[in-house]
């Protein structure tokens, strides 16, 4: 009798792991990997690690904090050589965003001269200071850090242009694009959301994102603020941009029709309570929250930013707006009109169960880290 194989050793190199939509798929993957693995985590970000709490309790996972090296800091062959030193005793390390790219470097310098891990680094969008053009340092620095990569993994056709025309990585590219359990959000919502009761002939906007610069949540505060009908904003989720929109609420006269529960667990649970939802972000690629929110059956506005507008049903991409006017209008268009939203809803519920299940995600991302291991499944027995 075969003696059962020992579980992969998986390093996690993350900008941060605070809970959004990259950290979401982490921790969704990990979860499906079940047995199959044992997980390391480390955040830029050391106290960044709200992302932990959708871990299965059952998923062997580590946070060594100090123990380990530091993934932010002064660049230089030194702390390089640690970081190398330390994915020596992994079978694959997968890394996150510009934030962990002192991983990647690491282990484009040490690769030639010691036996490293395969390296498979993903890439999710940006912040603010990246929103509308790349700051050229950081370019090169990719530059040069991702020969030795095995793989770029990128959610969203607008960046899969930029690592090919600006990062120089076109040929280790891989489109992967992000997936849902699509069938577990057919359901009536079944958790109420903390501060929300519906009141009668009201609207509810909800949002689902990080509270940071970049999403612009003080855009759609004022924008739900100037529509005619009365209408609730719901925005979901932690960040440092929290009493930012508090504020902009009571300037707009808000701020008795705004809700702000926190981060929220299994959005299948509780996303349907929304009429639609809306986005505001200057940057974005390929958003979870669009996804959930097209498999719950609902509308989305937002401007034409990352996919949204391929992502989206073709009844949808009226709504996805290419500039501030356009996005209000949008806005009012559709929170006036019940038929509307329902017609754009069904139709985002189709499209998210033909291309954005998560079975698909999930064979892409077994096939490329199965090549990494040599064979190796990790989401499925072999």
């Amino acid at each position: 009798m075969t003696a059962p194989r020992e579980p992969v050793r998986i390093l996690h190199l993350h900008s941060s792991f605070a809970l959004g939509g990259k950290e979401a798929r982490a921790t969704r993957l990990m979860n499906l990997m079940g047995p199959r693995a044992r997980h390391t985590v480390l955040s830029a970000v050391p106290d960044a690690l709200g992302a932990r709490d959708a871990i299965d309790p059952a998923v062997a996972v580590a946070f060594p904090g100090a123990a380990a090296p530091a993934l932010h800091g002064r660049p230089g062959l030194a702390r390089y050589r640690r970081l190398a030193a330390y994915m020596a005793g992994f079978d694959l390390v997968l890394s996150y965003n510009w934030g962990a790219m002192d991983g990647v470097m690491a282990h484009r310098l040490f690769a030639p001269f010691r036996a490293l891990s395969p390296l498979i680094h993903h890439e999710d969008g940006f912040n603010e200071d990246e929103s509308a053009r790349r700051n050229w340092k950081r370019n090169a620095f990719r530059r040069l850090a991702l020969p030795t990569a095995g793989a770029l993994v990128v959610p969203s056709v607008l960046l899969e242009g930029i690592a090919a025309d600006e990062w120089g990585a076109r040929r280790r590219t891989q489109l992967i694009r992000n997936g849902i359990d699509v069938a577990a959000y057919a359901q009536a919502p079944s958790v109420g959301i903390p501060g929300f009761d519906r009141r009668d002939g009201e609207v509810v906007i909800g949002t689902v994102a990080g509270l940071r610069k970049v999403k612009d949540l003080p855009r759609l505060v004022r924008a739900v603020a100037a529509l005619p009908d009365p209408a609730r904003l719901v925005v979901v989720g932690e960040g440092p941009e929290k009493e930012a929109i508090r504020a902009e609420a009571a300037a707009c006269g808000l701020g008795d029709r705004l809700v702000m529960p926190g981060f929220m667990a299994e959005p299948a649970k509780w996303i349907g309570h929304f009429d639609l939802l809306a986005l505001s972000s200057r940057s974005e690629q390929a958003p979870i929250a669009v996804i959930e929110a097209m498999a719950a059956a609902l509308p989305v506005v937002s401007p034409d930013v990352g996919d949204i507008a391929a992502m989206v049903a073709p009844d949808n991409r009226g709504f996805v707006a290419a500039d501030e006017a356009g996005f209000r209008a949008a806005l009012a268009e559709l929170a006036a009109d019940a038929a509307l939203r329902r017609a754009g809803g069904d139709a985002n519920r189709r499209a998210a169960a033909e291309r954005f299940d998560e079975s698909i995600m999930v064979a892409a991302y077994e096939n490329l880290y199965g090549r990494a291991l040599g064979g190796r499944r990790l989401f499925s027995e072999g």
